[in-house]
């Protein structure tokens, strides 16, 4: 394998700013107008130490005095090509800063970095900057052009939304989850309600309460069941996979009734970060008979499930008696398609 195959790449640190290069010089260059760290390909016999160290030098001019070595990750072009690039940052440097032949260098606050021209893959090692996750191992990979295929962090395979437009229709772009949520970009979910009939004209919900260890809305009262639909996935395959992950429940596609489309927006904070969430959700009712002691409840997931009264369900939402992340306006969508007259 060629010594082209390995290289290295680095972020320096100064006053809440990384050091980025827009790589606007070279003309076949497969970063030509992106925004990346400095960095380059392994000599003969270096270390990625050795090799940081050259590049950064001979790039910035300046010295490296403080640096990590933060991960390792393998690109996958999707023509042929494999990469690995071990990841640094750097916060103690020394010299003074000359001009780079590849591109323009730019002190950029790292919340603006995100809105940069970078690709999909290292928002993703951005996240895990940020986090200060311990060295990992992330793979990514591409189409052939820009587009994300697949990344898996550890070994394991991360989700992969596809972004929306406006109007619902997909933008081409596809997105990891946790930078989909530090972004607030629109993503589609499916939301499955689980009622059954009482008296006539009075109806229960079915309510999961949120795993503890979830990423958001954690020990909250939620929907039956939901979840985000995976890029490239069919919106109703995604139901029928929710359904048969969360709670163990195998249904027909014939037995879901669409209720409509909602989009929904909030932001809060969990565990000291900021989580932005901004769904296009489509909505289904599910009615036939379920006996809630025969589910399989998804452990990671779901903590418990309960009925409740689809009126007390509504008037706990409005007075906030119990821990819930339900939007109102979803619940009044519900009961519309129940024949439930407006209270």
């Amino acid at each position: 394998m060629s010594m082209k195959n390995f290289s290295t790449l680095c972020y320096l640190e100064k006053d809440g700013k990384y050091l980025m290069l827009h790589r606007t010089v070279k003309k076949n260059d497969v970063n030509k107008d992106k925004w990346i760290g400095v960095g380059g390909h392994f000599e003969v016999g270096e270390s990625p130490e050795e090799c940081v160290l050259r590049e950064v030098k001979e790039e910035t001019g300046y010295t490296l005095t403080s640096y990590q070595y933060r991960g390792l990750v393998t690109f996958v072009s999707g023509d042929g090509v494999t990469e690995y690039m071990s990841l640094f940052t750097a916060d103690g440097f020394a010299g003074e800063e000359i001009p780079c032949d590849e591109g323009e260098l730019e002190w950029v606050p790292i919340e603006k970095v995100w809105e940069l021209n970078i690709w999909e893959g290292d928002k993703i090692f951005f996240r895990l900057l940020e986090e200060k996750t311990p060295f990992f191992s992330l793979k990514l990979v591409y189409d052939g052009h820009s587009g994300l295929v697949s990344a898996a962090l550890n070994g394991r395979p991360m989700e992969l939304f596809d972004i929306l437009n406006e109007d619902g229709t997909k933008s081409g772009v596809v997105r990891e989850r946790g930078v989909t949520h530090c972004q607030g970009s629109l993503h589609p979910t499916v939301h499955i309600w689980i009622v059954r009939e009482k008296e006539k004209g009075a109806f229960d919900v079915l309510l999961q309460k949120r795993s503890f260890g979830k990423d958001s809305y954690p020990g909250c009262y939620d929907i039956s069941s939901a979840g985000h639909v995976a890029a490239g996935e069919d919106i109703i395959a995604s139901a029928l996979r929710e359904l048969e992950e969360e709670l163990g429940l195998r249904v027909r596609p014939e037995d879901l009734r669409e209720v409509g489309i909602r989009r929904g927006k909030k932001e809060e904070i969990f565990r000291g970060r900021l989580f932005k969430d901004d769904e296009w959700s489509h909505i289904y009712l599910y009615r036939e008979p379920v006996d809630i002691d025969e589910l399989i409840l998804q452990e990671s997931e779901v903590e418990e499930v309960i009925w409740m009264d689809y009126a007390a369900c509504l008037a706990g939402i409005r007075e906030q008696s119990f821990t819930n992340c339900i939007y109102e306006e979803e619940l009044r969508m519900l009961g519309g398609a129940l024949g439930l007259s407006e209270k």
